[in-house]
């Protein structure tokens, strides 16, 4: 074996073999031994240094025995290269492999080789995409091997046009949704037009529900309803005086002569919404007799719902207008007001008129402070200083009717009856400070405010709603002392 493999230097050891018969036998074995160490000295060498081998493969051999080309890089068909298939790890790829669009791309500095992997999805919508991508890759049948780039594209096509079939259903159907759930623009605009053409304004609305109170046909009911509605409607100042050109607001007023209760209380409940902040509603209901018919009202023998929408429509009357109130006084309002104490039933009006006196005089009292020296604010002062209001409630004994509603349990009653007592303390210092029984009730009712004050600091709320019921009456009871200035 090794003979076949001996390179030039050994061949000469071949000639010396026909020596050996000359030579004697010792001589014969020492060649013997020279020739052996040879033999493994050149196998050795032939082993390590292919030059010194006898013979050498050639690239013709391989190609002989394997049927093959062996293929350099450089001599690579692009029409044919292998698939590079992307996961979530990083991947080497190798010579030769096409890889797809979309890929995380990279490379290894320390091994100088390149790498890819799938990007990282942020979402599972995108995973779910990349999911459907490799499907459809899978469907069309691409060999794992190798493809070509026409292969690659075609595929790439099916791709895109599948995507687009699919976002066109997408549409479709959206659209079809859309349909179902909306109606088109041109037939929402007819339904307009019909609507508008039987829509009717709040002018057109009251006309209607004047002429049904004022129909000799309509039943009490069917008045009582068109006069429910007109309340409704004459909140709005406009409306008011709309609801005043129309003729509305007299036949209201002449409402309040008639001989049904329900009648009369839905007349004056009307009345006093027209007139509430309606300065022109005002005049023209003060002109036209109202004041009168809701005096007798509340004078006469009436259900409780009947005077307490009349005693409504005389509060928007008399607040801010000055000359209903100078007319109020000469028409005996105030003793009107007073009887109410005296009936029975009518307990829950007497807050309601002591709320009215206490807004009455603090709107003149605010009035005459005001800095504001503007002709008109000017005018209308002096037509407050004809209206001697507080004198008059002295007079007629409102101090002490007032002071005595202390007594009521309702903490919104005391609180609202201890600001007219001190509206009214200058007027009526004299008579509250020899009233023993209002004494012992505010000092009953300081004892009781101090508790609930107590109770309500130690809750957190240092200011609270009985603390300044507490203060004011500590506020009366200093004004109360003698020698008080």
């Amino acid at each position: 074996m090794c003979v076949v493999f001996l390179g030039r230097g050994c061949a000469r050891l071949t000639a010396m073999s026909h020596c050996i018969g000359l030579l004697s036998i010792a001589s014969k074995l020492n060649l013997l031994v020279l020739l052996l160490s040879s033999v493994c000295f050149c196998s050795c060498l032939s082993d390590r240094i292919p030059e010194f081998a006898l013979t050498k493969t050639e690239e013709s051999d391989l190609k002989e025995e394997t049927g093959k080309e062996s293929v350099a890089e450089d001599d690579l068909d692009p029409e044919d290269l292998e698939v590079f298939y992307p996961t979530h790890q990083w991947q080497i790829v190798r010579p030769g492999q096409a890889v797809p669009a979309g890929l995380h791309v990279r490379l290894n500095l320390q091994t100088g080789e390149r790498e890819a992997k799938l990007l990282d999805n942020k979402n599972e919508k995108s995973d779910m995409k990349d999911q459907k991508k490799r499907k459809r890759l899978d469907e069309m049948h691409i060999n794992s091997n190798s493809f070509t780039s026409q292969e690659l594209k075609e595929a790439l096509a099916k791709m895109k046009e599948k995507e687009k079939t699919e976002s066109t259903m997408e549409q479709k159907a959206n659209l079809e949704d859309v349909r179902q759930r909306f109606r088109p623009i041109e037939e929402l605009k007819k339904e307009f037009e019909k609507l508008n053409m039987k829509i009717e304004t709040d002018f057109e609305v009251m006309v209607k529900l004047i002429n049904k109170f004022n129909s000799s046909t309509s039943t009490l009911d069917e008045k009582v309803a068109a006069l429910y509605d007109l309340e409704y409607y004459v909140h709005q100042v406009d409306n008011a005086k709309d609801f005043l050109s129309l003729g509305g607001l007299q036949l209201v007023i002449n409402g309040l002569n008639s001989t049904e209760p329900v009648l009369k209380e839905h007349a004056a409940f009307v009345l006093g919404a027209a007139l509430s902040s309606n300065p022109k509603v005002q005049v023209e209901a003060i002109e036209g007799g109202a004041l009168q018919k809701l005096m007798v009202i509340l004078a006469t023998e009436q259900p409780l719902s009947v005077k307490k929408k009349a005693l409504f429509a005389l509060s928007s009357m008399l607040r801010h207008f000055p000359y209903a109130q100078l007319q109020f006084l000469k028409l005996g309002g105030l003793q009107v007001l007073r009887n109410l104490f005296k009936e029975k039933g009518m307990e829950t009006l007497y807050i309601r008129v002591v709320t009215l006196l206490y807004d009455l005089i603090v709107e003149k009292m605010l009035l005459e402070d005001s800095e504001n020296k503007e002709d008109q604010l000017e005018e209308k002062v002096q037509q407050y200083k004809q209206v001697n209001l507080v004198p008059a409630v002295v007079e007629q004994g409102w101090c002490v009717i007032i002071s005595n509603l202390l007594a009521l349990p309702e903490h919104d009653t005391r609180e609202k009856v201890l600001k007219t007592v001190r509206v009214l303390m200058a007027a009526c210092r004299d008579g509250y400070q020899g009233d023993y029984a209002l004494s012992t009730t505010l000092s009953m009712l300081r004892t009781e405010y101090e508790e609930l004050a107590a109770e309500e600091q130690r809750e957190g709320d240092n200011d609270g709603y009985f603390k300044e019921l507490l203060s004011s009456i500590n506020t009366i009871i200093q004004e109360l002392r003698p020698g008080y200035l």
